[in-house]
């Protein structure tokens, strides 16, 4: 097992440059003596294969690390000696711990610890709540001999004789200077020794010893910067954070801890590790390097080949001789005449796997510049003299969509008028009609517009090209769907898209379903979901039974819980759905909450995590974690989800402007109504409790 291959990460040299300590993709801690006296060294495992930070002890006999547990996934603070033996467990299960170091002493070890819940944020449209920005910072003091932290102190004043004996403990510190950076650690429980420092609450990483026993970290959340570095003295008379820098995404301190090396946006930077610092970048244009491309071209194909070897998520390779595979691609890179042949051979080579979500981009490869089109959110069609381009089509969202206006329906212009001039010059018809706009995305211009035919009728105006139309398209193609299920219901069905599961579809989903829920049905629309996170919370969403009604003497009822739709509801998929638009489905199912009309989605639920990238900026994402079913066998993957009701979506019809699905699911919905509507109940009459005309029976 040792020195199998792999992917290290994590490496932090100790203190004494004895030792070098990383970890590999197996959540192994490994520890090599640089001298190469001592074999490689497995200090500890985690079981969950995702070890957090590790940090040295001031005496390199110590790494204090985060990682996982056999009975929970909140990881916890663990101690690991270089001499071996079973690491010491110090937090225990129930808050979940980070980012440990020492203390420049080795007298404190300081963690995160995720365990300030006292400020929820509350939804503004529903009753949830949600947590964030938890995390306090912790010390131990890691013996009995170490001064107590933040303790209550006497006021009086000292004599002259309490003087002298402080100097003479001084001259006895002076003394025991040689056992500085030693850490003894106490025996019993270390977490109940632990104090919380007085800091705010917020997300801490980065945790390292700075100059003069005091402790850098960065600190996002409530009144700190996304980024910002701070300074810490725990020992301080009146310890208070200080602002080092803002911006900076990662630091890492020299030996002494005086001088930090810090990243700000793409640049690196050398500060003092003192407050109110300023960020100048160092000069990195002379830092050149010959690279023979084919020899690189070598190293990328063999990485990307290894990254699945120890990343995909089964170990059989799908069945897969994947070192045959190698075998068999890998000499035709020395055939490769660009950097984009050796992509197209990357792709091969994983699609060998048959599986989904692998996926290949990026590299060193020529692109060429861009000069980006100003839109219109329209469409355009010849005139029939070829003078200018008739504006066939606007784009626009609902009247309640702010964000989604048309530049030229704000400007007057409508559907029908042609566009003769832009910016004094003429439209060439015989030329793409975004031609005249190249270059001008983002940009103001001055537009001749008129009725066909006559241009010298026509009128100027001024408008803001968009750089992109796609948002606009989108949401007119959403509003129309909407408006056509109102239109086919009679109002009764409301109509809900989900392009993706990740943030933009999350947000879509919440966008679209509170103004709804009015609506005896719901029809969900998963057709050409891209995909994203797991969508377990969208389906709490759209799960939330009705638990009881609040009787007011003024207004209507409440019912709750009150952002929730409890009529029927159905989901339209198809084959462009995949990933969490495979999911989504599968789960909705689950759940009861309605049929799945349309066709088989796409089929792709095994899972990517951030893996090591490639030299030149390449990437190969990897399959890491597979979807199975709660009675032990695959799912999903390679198949997809298939529907309740089978609708083609016949071509044919939209050119028509007809959706079948859509329809579909609109007619399915309408006969749930007629079957199973949901009825509230009526509200009882006012309770008497006065005893007056209350018989047994009542009682």
């Amino acid at each position: 097992m040792e020195g199998a291959p792999g992917f290290y990460a994590g490496l932090r040299w100790s203190p004494d440059s004895r030792w070098l300590s990383f970890h590999d993709q197996r959540g192994r801690l490994l520890l090599a003596d640089v001298s190469g006296e001592a074999p490689l060294k497995t200090l500890d495992t985690d079981p969950w294969a995702e070890l957090g930070d590790v940090a040295w002890s001031p005496d390199s006999k110590w790494l204090a690390y985060a990682r996982g547990n056999d009975e929970g996934i909140l990881n916890s603070i663990y101690l690991a000696s270089v001499e071996g033996g079973e690491p010491r467990r110090v937090t225990g299960s129930m808050f979940a711990c980070s980012s440990p170091c020492f203390s420049r002493d080795g007298k404190l070890l300081v963690y995160a610890v995720s365990m300030d819940f006292s400020d929820p944020l509350y939804d503004d449209l529903g009753s949830s709540f949600i947590y964030a920005g938890v995390e306090r910072l912790a010390a131990i003091p890691l013996n009995d001999e170490v001064e107590r932290l933040f303790a209550p102190r006497s006021d009086e004043e000292q004599g002259a004789d309490d003087a002298q004996g402080d100097d003479e403990e001084g001259d006895d510190e002076e003394d025991d200077h040689a056992d500085e950076g030693q850490v003894t650690l106490a025996p019993g429980n270390l977490e109940a020794r632990a104090v919380l420092l007085p800091l705010p609450k917020g997300r801490f990483s980065n945790l390292a010893p700075g100059p003069d026993g005091k402790l850098l970290y960065l600190r996002s959340g409530p009144g700190a910067e996304e980024g910002a570095l701070y300074l810490f003295d725990p020992r301080a008379d009146e310890p208070e954070e200080q602002l080092v820098l803002a911006g900076v995404s990662e630091f890492e301190p020299t030996a002494d801890g005086t001088r930090l090396l810090v990243t700000v946006g793409e640049g690196y930077g050398l500060i003092d590790a003192e407050p109110n610092q300023s960020f100048s970048p160092l000069e990195l244009e002379g830092m050149t390097q010959r690279i023979d491309p084919r020899e690189e071209w070598r190293q990328l194909y063999a990485d990307a080949w290894r990254r699945h070897r120890d990343y995909f998520y089964v170990a059989n390779m799908h069945g897969v001789d994947w070192d045959a595979v190698r075998a068999r691609y890998a000499p035709l890179v020395e055939h490769a005449a660009s950097r984009g042949d050796v992509s197209y051979l990357i792709k091969e080579t994983i699609g060998e796997l048959n599986v989904g979500h692998a996926y290949y981009w990026g590299g060193d490869e020529d692109t060429p510049p861009e000069n980006e089109v100003g839109l219109l959110g329209c469409d355009f069609a010849r005139t029939r003299d070829g003078v200018g381009y008739r504006i066939l089509r606007t784009y626009r969202g609902g009247a309640w969509d702010l964000d989604a206006r048309n530049p030229l329906e704000q400007a007057g212009v409508q559907a029908g008028q042609v566009l003769y001039r832009v910016n004094g010059v003429p439209v060439d018809s015989a030329r793409d009609p975004w031609a005249p706009f190249l270059g001008l995305a983002g940009r103001t211009v001055t537009l001749w517009v008129g009725p066909e035919g006559s241009p010298d009728e026509g009128r100027e105006v001024v408008v803001r090209c968009l750089g992109d139309e796609e948002p606009l398209r989108y949401r007119a193609w959403v509003e129309a769907n909407r408006q056509r299920v109102h239109k086919l219901s009679g109002g009764k069905v409301g109509y809900v898209y989900v392009p993706d599961t990740g943030r933009f579809g999350q947000g879509e989903l919440v966008r679209q379903f509170h103004g709804q829920l009015q609506l005896p049905a719901l029809l969900i629309d998963d057709r050409f979901n891209g995909g994203g996170q797991i969508p377990t919370r969208f389906i709490e969403l759209l799960n939330r039974p009705r638990t009881n009604y609040w009787a007011r003497r003024d207004g209507r009822d409440w019912a709750w819980p009150f952002a929730s739709h409890q009529g029927p509801k159905a989901m339209l998929i198809n084959g462009l759905a995949g990933s969490g638009g495979d999911m989504f489905p599968y789960l909705f199912r689950q759940a009861g909450l309605g049929k799945l009309i349309g066709t088989r989605t796409w089929g792709g639920l095994v899972g990517i995590t951030q893996i090591p990238g490639l030299i030149d900026g390449g990437y190969t994402a990897v399959p890491t974690f597979g979807f199975y079913e709660t009675d032990g066998t695959w799912g999903i993957e390679g198949h997809g989800v298939d529907p309740d009701l089978k609708v083609i979506a016949d071509p044919n019809a939209f050119v028509q402007g007809r959706d079948p699905q859509l329809e579909a699911g609109v007619k399915h919905l309408l006969a749930e109504l007629e079957r199973a509507p949901y009825t509230p109940p009526a509200r009882p009459a006012p309770p008497n409790r006065s005893g007056i005309g209350i018989t047994a029976d009542d009682r």
